[in-house]
């Protein structure tokens, strides 16, 4: 018998001279450290250990997390059209697996539809599945079928690529903590409804890409939020216990973006991350940017700025719009991005002004103990921002500057910018400025 391309069995004489060199240790391994090496192996090397001893031959088909993906039927000579493959290897699993399945990984790509897929997530729902992990982009998009909504024991669902249609009977997950929904087609009403179904729900990840109408989040645990995509479209209505955000925004509107409307129900709000994956940020003509949120976010200590531009923006107002809102904030890290415009062909188009000390004059940062900046490389603007800050931080422990863009600079011109930094005015006696190479990542 097969799992693919791989033989779980081999002929008694094989098996009989393979034994003879093997360490008697092996065959007398307790079963949970059987269970244990075989779940932190690939799925195709987890089968093929059923060579070892008569005691590993049918292990594999007892273990409680199975991850399928191309690895199993995507081979270099590729005789056999990968669909029937998988199909295969679907139906051997549904055949001889016994006992439960508490998590599950099934990572597809570019196959026809599987109508084996359906009745393997129909086999998992009554195999008290836990964890669910479904990437399915597939030649045809996927229609989950009905028989997911009724695993109840499920904790954490990650759904890619598939769509979701009406559920009559769907009366929600009483156990699930975490749920992923990327590229989903979904419609705002269901999706809505579904989030209000998961009353533990602690960590919500949503890609969104073309929803008009607003989407109320309804999610009573909520601890972490992670939005891509659509940010306009979302409001945080009832989630008193969250307390991180990431925002990946892509080509926002600026008249669109609403964060009173996003925050107006976030008391318990400690971390937020504010990133616009593309460049565009736009407003109709005459369109201003509001200075801060008509609240102040109380409890917001730490503030993450990826890829933000120094120069006249509707996201640097955005950015700045938040900061004035957070009068307790104690952690800023800003990732600064090279402003290298090119209006060779855009004479219409005016050129961004750099950033001014106006834009800063009333942010304050009373509890400011320590910044990141990186990418920096010693504009006017960057040495303003700098300057403002260490003058404005009147508690500030440390200033940590990402040299690694520096470094590519003369020495004389390093040295230039070091000094004219270190000879900023500083209002916290405390406030060191450290060079450091930090990657580039941000937390």
């Amino acid at each position: 018998m097969l799992l693919g391309d791989h033989c779980y069995m081999m002929p008694p004489k094989a098996i009989k001279d393979r034994r003879s060199v093997l360490p008697d240790a092996l065959s007398y391994l307790p079963d949970n450290v059987i269970d244990i090496i075989l779940m932190r192996l690939p799925s195709e090397d987890a089968v093929r250990t059923s060579i070892l001893s008569k005691k590993w031959r049918y292990h594999w088909c007892r273990l409680t997390e199975l991850k399928i993906d191309e690895s199993l039927w995507k081979t270099e000579k590729d005789l056999l059209n990968p669909t029937v493959k998988f199909t295969k290897i679907m139906y051997q699993l549904l055949s001889l697996h016994e006992g439960p399945i508490t998590k599950f990984t099934l990572f597809v790509v570019h196959l026809a539809s599987c109508p084996e897929i359906d009745s393997f997530i129909y086999f998992l729902s009554r195999n008290n599945i836990q964890h669910l992990v479904l990437n399915l982009s597939l030649r045809k998009e996927y229609r989950l079928p009905s028989s997911l909504f009724t695993c109840s024991q499920l904790r954490h669902l990650s759904l890619c690529f598939c769509s979701i249609q009406h559920l009559s009977a769907f009366q929600g997950f009483d156990k699930l903590i975490s749920l992923k929904l990327c590229e989903v087609n979904i419609s705002s009403e269901l999706l809505e409804s579904l989030i209000a179904h998961f009353p533990l729900l602690e960590e919500l990840e949503l890609d969104i890409a073309d929803k008009s109408d607003t989407i109320e989040i309804n999610a009573p645990m909520l601890r972490l939020f992670d939005l891509s995509g659509n940010i306009s479209c979302v409001c945080l209505k009832n989630v008193p216990r969250l307390v991180k955000v990431l925002l990946y925004g892509d080509y926002i509107k600026a008249e669109d973006l609403d964060f009173a409307k996003l925050f107006e129900c976030c008391p318990a709000l400690e971390h937020l991350l504010f990133f616009s994956l593309g460049s565009e940020f736009s407003a109709g003509a005459g369109y201003e940017a509001p200075t801060r949120l008509p609240f102040n976010l109380n409890r917001v200590k730490r503030f993450y700025l990826p890829d933000i531009m120094l120069v006249e923006s509707y996201k640097l107002s955005y950015a700045l719009c938040l900061i004035r809102s957070f009068p307790y904030l104690e952690y800023l890290e800003i990732q600064i991005h090279e402003c290298g415009f090119d209006y060779e062909d855009e004479d219409d188009e005016p050129i961004p002004e750099p950033l001014e000390l106006k834009h800063l004059w009333d942010v304050t940062f009373n509890h400011l103990k320590e910044v990141k900046l990186g990418y920096l490389s010693g504009t006017t603007s960057e040495l303003l921002l700098i300057k403002f800050l260490l003058a404005e931080s009147p508690v500030l422990e440390r200033m940590l500057i990402d040299r690694q863009y520096l470094d590519h600079e003369q020495l004389d011109t390093r040295l230039q910018i070091f000094a004219e930094i270190s000879n900023f005015s500083r209002s916290s006696p405390k406030a060191e400025v450290v060079y450091i190479d930090l990657g580039g990542s941000l937390a």
